[in-house]
């Protein structure tokens, strides 16, 4: 059956102080779960800020709070929404734009996480609901930009259906979880991602171009890199996604044979559109700039590595910990397989890997998962027999 309207029809757009203290009101008069959604413009803008925010509660209804004229601040509707549990899918993409605006949960409840770890084959929202629920939700706008305004009436309604059966999606999952014996671990799995960190931002973020793997030479890796730190201020400074103020192929093909001069570079293809013959002064300087360094100054032709190398290359370097891999990934595969979970839902990936190749040297392997971030159901579920897969050695 195709969800196509909201139930109690299009609540209107919460924009202003008054209209925000009555729907806090509501939502605390509600009871139950708090549906929570919010809608950023990834691919448009340079922020990750949520340009709507989308609540539904039993006795409230449901709401659509546009952050943008509120200043993007929205902690007056902080003391309603602490203590219920809040319903999300894929949490982690909006619990930092919430927190932004002033929103952050006590509890949490992650229908697409609780989607994998119940091993169901799709866990977008769309195929979750339509097979839990029976229902087909519209598709169409999630990637839109969001910071446009007025926002269109098709938007909004996309947006609001978003929430409309997230609490219901919430119970289904939950009772699937409990009938496998689950749902103590997807309540460890929440808090989580609830109480996880901001990510460390990372050490060289330009070298995630693409294509820069064509780039062989540090002195075009320094090219690249005064571009990509070029663009990225502009970026920022004009709140424009990165690839829009100057695509990757762009900044990879003028690293790989730099200009001698702007005329140069502004005839270049991927440099002659008229946004790009603005700013060819800027990227032309930027250039200059990694041209002039000294050679000490270039990138390392190749990333650090915080923890093990590539595995390709563990049976060169370290036969014993290729066999520790090999065996602890069959043994992670057997149990995802008895359990029907993910395998990089049973352990990070990363975090395996870190075991096989420098074991703790004491065995205690429950405590080198603990201290590497694992829960303690996986602890439970996992170290006996990573322990055993720990004593691998290669033949010899």
């Amino acid at each position: 059956m195709p969800l196509l309207r909201p139930a109690d029809g299009l609540p209107p757009v919460v924009a202003d102080v008054a209209a925000l203290s009555r729907t806090a009101e509501a939502v605390a008069a509600g009871s139950g779960p708090i549906a929570v959604d919010a809608e950023r413009a990834s691919g448009f803008r340079y922020s990750q800020r949520a340009y709507l925010v989308q609540l539904r509660r039993a006795g409230a209804g449901s709401a659509l709070i546009d952050p943008i004229p509120l200043g993007s601040d929205l902690s007056a509707l902080a003391p309603a929404l602490t203590g219920p549990e809040w319903v999300l899918h894929a949490a982690n993409q909006d619990l930092a734009c919430l927190a932004e605006v002033g929103l952050t949960p006590s509890a949490l409840f992650d229908t697409e996480l609780a989607g994998r770890l119940a091993g169901l084959p799709r866990v977008g929202l769309g195929p979750l609901v339509e097979q839990l629920l029976g229902l087909t939700l519209e598709k169409g706008h999630g990637a839109a930009d969001w910071s446009r305004r007025p926002l269109p009436e098709d938007w909004l309604v996309y947006a609001a259906l978003d929430v409309e059966v997230l609490v219901e999606l919430r119970d289904v999952l939950a009772g699937l979880l409990a009938e496998q014996g689950k749902l103590d671990w997807a309540v460890q799995e929440f808090e989580a991602v609830r109480t996880a960190p901001p990510p460390a931002p990372r050490a060289e973020p330009w070298r995630r171009l693409s294509g820069v793997h064509k780039l062989r030479k540090p002195k075009l890796l320094a090219a690249a890199r005064a571009l990509w730190e070029a663009r990225d201020r502009l970026a920022a400074e004009r709140d424009i996604a990165p690839g829009r103020v100057l695509p990757d192929a762009a900044i990879v093909a003028a690293a790989s044979a730099p200009p001698e001069s702007p005329q140069a570079l502004a005839a270049m293809p991927t440099f002659r559109g008229r946004a790009q013959r603005r700013l060819t002064s800027y990227w032309f300087a930027a250039l200059a700039k990694a041209a002039a360094l000294d050679p000490a100054e270039y990138p390392r032709a190749s990333p650090s590595v915080d923890g093990p190398p590539p595995v390709s290359r563990w049976a060169d370097r370290d036969p014993d910990a290729a066999a520790r891999l090999t065996a602890a990934r069959a043994a992670v595969a057997v149990i995802s397989e008895q359990w029907k979970v993910p395998v990089e839902n049973l352990l990070l990936p990363d975090l395996l890997r870190r075991l096989c190749w420098n074991p703790p040297s004491d065995g205690d392997v429950r405590a080198a998962m603990h201290t590497g971030g694992a829960r303690q159901w996986q602890i439970d579920l996992l170290a006996p027999d990573l322990e055993k897969a720990l004593t691998t050695r290669a033949a010899s």
